[in-house]
């Protein structure tokens, strides 16, 4: 109980990953507002007015911001949901590869080998895709030297490791080392990474509505400056106070929607592509320290 009393008061006060370093000095700003008029309303200037409702309805306010979070943790939820995809599919293809592309000549291991590593190289150059980052180091270790030089100058570097991938299979069935029905298996998960590649297109290219962003700071806006003018003649000196903290929990809640809207990038808040790519790595690492079958089974000349 007392471990569990200190990891919540340690989530609830720390700042890392946080809207606090964001929100606080624009709340402060209303408070100072809302301190200026409390030193009006104490020196008797008519400062105090009626109620906020008949300016900006609370409500309306609530609904906008609500709708706002929901759809910003929409994009959030959908894109995780297609880097699940990007793994599990890399993880079938890479196994179906590694198992049903036989090896008859020396040269064919490492011809595997090279294509499941273009595998996490289609990832990795996925996330920078999405990230909109040249390519870097990551990529380098992946592909071959001649690879590299020409994913440099190309437009878009993760549909030609796709390219390279199906040309790569093409040819192993044309050589008779892939069943034309794994073939068409294989070409599907492939067709699949290369749809979860445009689906996050689809989420990083349709941001939010300009206009619908801006009416929404407009409100708050709107709201936080005349909240110290409607509580004063209750709060007095507290005035200060309760409209940073009014102001605060209000911009708060604008700007996690802010945070989370595209979440392919490197805050503390957008999904970690960084750590999901090097497991791909791993995983496929993993595949290629195991022997693969020979696959002879499939001409009926398998051992027993």
């Amino acid at each position: 109980m007392i471990t569990n009393n200190y990891q919540w008061f340690h989530v609830a006060l720390q700042t890392t990953g946080s809207v606090v370093p964001k929100v606080f000095p624009r709340a402060l700003l209303f408070g100072i507002l809302g301190f200026l008029v409390s030193v009006l309303h104490s020196l008797g200037v008519p400062v105090a007015m009626g109620r906020i409702e008949h300016i900006v309805p609370s409500i309306v306010l609530g609904l906008l911001l609500v709708f706002r979070t929901n759809t910003a943790y929409e994009r959030f939820w959908e894109g995780r949901k297609i880097w699940g995809t990007v793994v599990n599919t890399t993880r079938n293809l890479a196994r179906k590869i590694w198992v049903f592309v036989t090896e008859l000549k020396p040269g064919d291991r490492s011809q595997k080998i090279a294509v499941l590593r273009l595998l996490v190289a289609f990832s990795v150059a996925m996330k920078l895709h999405l990230r909109q980052e040249s390519l870097n180091q990551e990529i380098e270790g992946l592909v071959s030297v001649q690879q590299y030089a020409k994913l440099q100058w190309v437009d878009h570097p993760a549909l030609e490791l796709a390219f390279w991938i199906n040309d790569y299979l093409h040819s192993q069935q044309n050589q008779g080392n892939l069943h034309p029905y794994e073939m068409i298996a294989i070409t599907q998960l492939l067709n699949q990474l290369v749809d979860c590649l445009g689906a996050c297109e689809r989420i990083l290219k349709t941001p939010i509505p300009l206009a619908y962003s801006i009416h929404l700071k407009q409100l708050l806006l709107l709201y936080c400056f005349f909240f110290p003018f409607q509580m004063v003649s209750n709060l007095g000196w507290l005035t200060g106070l309760f409209t940073t903290l009014t102001s605060f929990a209000l911009l708060g809640i604008e700007e996690i929607g802010v945070e989370i809207e595209n979440p392919f990038g490197r805050d503390a808040n957008d999904l970690p592509l960084d750590g999901i790519c090097e497991a791909m790595g791993r995983h496929v690492e993993d595949l290629i320290s195991l022997s693969p079958s020979s696959c002879h089974w499939l001409d009926g000349t398998g051992d027993d």
